[in-house]
């Protein structure tokens, strides 16, 4: 290395932790420059650090194997949290280059800790001397006041350490013979850079196939603030005197319940069915055929064995039955929807027959509007983002677990419309930052979803930091940025994402991890408080007058809503049994034609309803084949059935209370996966999950 790039590594801000307040990274500081020459530097730092780990001579103990397993690779992982977090949040050319020349040399690099034999040698080692003295027990772990274990407090969770990375090792390919390992490095690069390629592809199709307007007339039956950031959206896109719809990720797009013009609603809607259909066409069919591949070289029949086997469900059978129960009331209920939505359609003069996907969406908010005398965009100016934000959210943070938030405008985060907040405990102890980044943007991919830039943890002595990202559209200057009643659900949901990574309270972060099929449900339980009532009385205010949501209009807003579960589950169902048909082929079959694969698995799950598609289709279904969700989509539903029976415990229990917050938090949310998730759910419930409240939310008795 040259002296400038000596140089250039020593101010390197990945490097060490940061000196910011609760290890913020340095965003002020951070270049794009920065991240190739960091996530080299910690991926030779982290080998470097298993070499020395495999090369002691003490025979290998929860201290010298686990927890230095723990402790590698911290400068990789601290560059990569920033990183991917900007890839999501604010990309740019660059950034996508790195992502395209560093995705497969990260598998490689997992692959060259998870496959050495000598480091599987001890883990395997340590844990057999567990199963032997018997799990649990403290001795084995060294738990003595002078061992790490001791330190870090519980030898239940230090066991389930040792468990949980001897599994992973084993589901990396540690038992695999020589030439099997060199097929699975194969595969997982080749997945990694496909991956890569089907989210590059992805951004690029979704911003290219934004809807340009010429007129403001084309938006007739938008608000007039809806209409103002369309315009500053072309703007923003060069398009000044101009109209631009951007798309956002699901299948449905929000406007679609307002735009007036039939033609204008076909175009939003082609422009988003459409995305990767191109591309992304191929892709999709090579990632199946892959990891099916791959999952039979672990010895599982699918992709999907492969992932449940390590998720709550537990088994492809019990996904499947509960999928499959679900499919035919929730179709019945799509079809009674639909009736009375014809019947409007062909009030305003069109025939039954020519009813289409995109009149879904707007000839249901006519029948909610004359049903249950609720219109949606009333409803907007009573969800203005900064009340709901800081009176609704925060609100009932305040009210339920004692949170107390302070913005600090003195902390920089990595974009300009990213705001930081200090969280604080009851009694005023730090808790953690939470980064609020709310609006959509050119360089910002779809969706919402939560981020951590530092997670909590007691072996290196963190405090959690945050992201929620929302694509909201932005306002002209000076305008409010009023939300939709979806968009306020949107809200309470990913800061319930945050609420987990906030309070998550584990000496060894990888216990900080929960199944995929676990991570959504305190997330959806936090959807509760947007409609208790003291909740919502405090913060659905007209951003004008002040005037507050009657009560009345809310007992309308919940009867509506049970309108739309048909709609709602039908499109979920069909994304989640999609999903799980992708990845349930088996190795060597050929799905043909990812379309027509697509629409043949619809038909077979009996969810195939053409006015209604999949909430993902094939060809932009990041979740499956971008994200961590491939074979995990029925994730959301399943969580759901643990969701719905927490609330009613809340209920049961007197709802937004302290003691109910106190109690949520200690038991579920604080524990990770240092105990078993379910066991955390039995506990705070006091019984299996059961299906009826699920049932009863969407509709689905009958």
């Amino acid at each position: 290395m040259d002296s400038d790039a000596d140089s250039d590594m020593r101010t390197n801000p990945f490097l060490a932790a940061s000196d910011l307040p609760y290890q913020l990274p340095p965003f002020a500081s951070i270049r794009e420059s920065d991240y190739g020459p960091a996530i080299e530097q910690g991926m030779a730092a982290q080998l470097a650090e298993i070499a020395a780990l495999t090369g002691a001579l003490e025979e290998p103990s929860y201290d010298n194997t686990v927890l230095a397993l723990e402790r590698s690779g911290q400068v990789l992982r601290r560059v990569l949290r920033v990183f991917y977090n900007q890839a999501a949040a604010d990309t740019t050319p660059g950034v996508q280059a790195l992502q395209a020349e560093f995705g497969p040399r990260l598998a490689a690099h997992e692959d060259a800790i998870h496959l050495d034999a000598a480091l599987f040698a001890r883990v395997r080692a340590v844990y057999e001397g567990l199963r032997e003295s018997g799990a649990g027990r403290g001795d084995e772990l060294g738990g003595n006041e002078g061992s790490e274990a001791g330190r870090g407090g519980d030898a239940v969770a230090g066991a389930r350490l040792v468990e949980r990375y001897y599994t992973d090792f084993v589901r990396a390919g540690a038992l695999l013979d020589a030439a099997a390992k060199d097929r699975l490095r194969e595969l997982n690069g080749e997945l990694a850079r496909l991956a890569t390629e089907f989210e590059r592809n992805l951004f690029e199709d979704t911003r290219a196939r934004a809807v340009i307007l010429e007129s403001a007339a084309d938006l007739e039956g938008l608000s007039d603030d809806a209409v103002s950031a369309a315009a500053s959206n072309a703007a923003a896109h060069g398009l000044a005197g101009k109209y631009l719809l951007s798309l956002q990720l699901p299948s449905n797009q929000q406007l679609l319940a307002s735009l007036a013009r039939r033609s204008v609603r076909q175009r939003l809607y082609d422009a988003s069915v459409g995305r990767g259909s191109v591309l992304n066409r191929t892709l999709v069919v090579q990632i199946a055929r892959l990891r099916a591949e791959r999952a039979a070289l672990l010895g599982y029949p699918s992709h999907a064995a492969y992932v449940v086997a390590e998720q709550t469900a537990g088994a492809v059978s019990a996904v499947e039955s509960l999928l499959r129960q679900l499919v035919e009331p929730t179709v019945a209920n799509a079809r009674r929807e639909a009736e009375a939505l014809r019947a409007a359609f062909a009030a305003d003069g069109f025939a039954a027959e020519e009813f289409a996907p995109w009149d879904w969406q707007f000839y249901a908010e006519k029948v909610r509007k004359a049903e249950f005398d609720v219109d949606a965009s009333d409803l907007r100016p009573y969800f203005e983002l900064e009340r709901v934000l800081r009176d609704g959210v925060f609100f009932a943070a305040q009210r339920i677990y004692g949170l107390r938030f302070e913005e600090r405008t003195d902390l920089v985060a990595y974009h300009s419309d990213a705001r930081v907040f200090e969280v604080f405990e009851e009694d005023g102890t730090p808790l953690g930052l939470f980064v609020g980044d709310f609006y959509a943007r050119a360089s910002k991919r779809g969706g919402a979803w939560m981020n951590e830039l530092v997670p909590r943890s007691g072996l290196f002595g963190a405090k959690a930091v945050v992201v929620n990202n929302l694509n909201l559209a932005k306002p002209a200057e000076g305008e409010p940025t009023l939300l939709t009643f979806d968009e306020v659900r949107t809200l309470f949901h990913e800061f319930g994402h945050a609420l987990h990574g906030l309070f998550t309270d584990v000496y060894a972060p990888r216990l900080a991890d929960v199944p995929t099929d676990f991570v959504e449900y305190p997330s959806q339980v936090n959807e509760m408080w947007m409609i208790w009532p003291e909740g919502l009385g405090n913060y659905a205010k007209h951003y004008r007058t002040g005037e507050s949501l009657p009560a009345e209009v809310v007992s309308r807003m919940e009867a509506a809503a049970r309108f739309g579960q048909g709609f709602k589950t039908v499109e979920y169902l069909g994304a989640a049994l999609l999903d799980w048909a992708w990845h349930t082929i088996p190795v060597g079959a050929d799905p043909g034609d990812a379309l027509e694969f697509e629409a043949r698995a619809l038909a077979d799950a009996g969810i195939a309803f053409p006015e209604i598609p999949p909430r993902y289709r094939s060809t932009y279904f990041a979740h499956a084949f971008q994200f961590g969700y491939a074979a995990g989509y029925y994730s959301y539903i399943w969580s759901e059935v643990l969701d719905a029976e927490t609330v009613d415990w809340f209920k049961e229990n007197g709802g937004m209370l302290r003691e109910n917050g106190e109690r949520f938090r200690r038991v579920l949310l604080s524990r990770g996966s240092s105990v078993d998730p379910m066991q955390a759910f039995r506990e705070l419930r006091g019984c299996e999950p059961r299906i009826d409240g699920l049932v009863r939310r969407r509709g689905l008795g009958g």
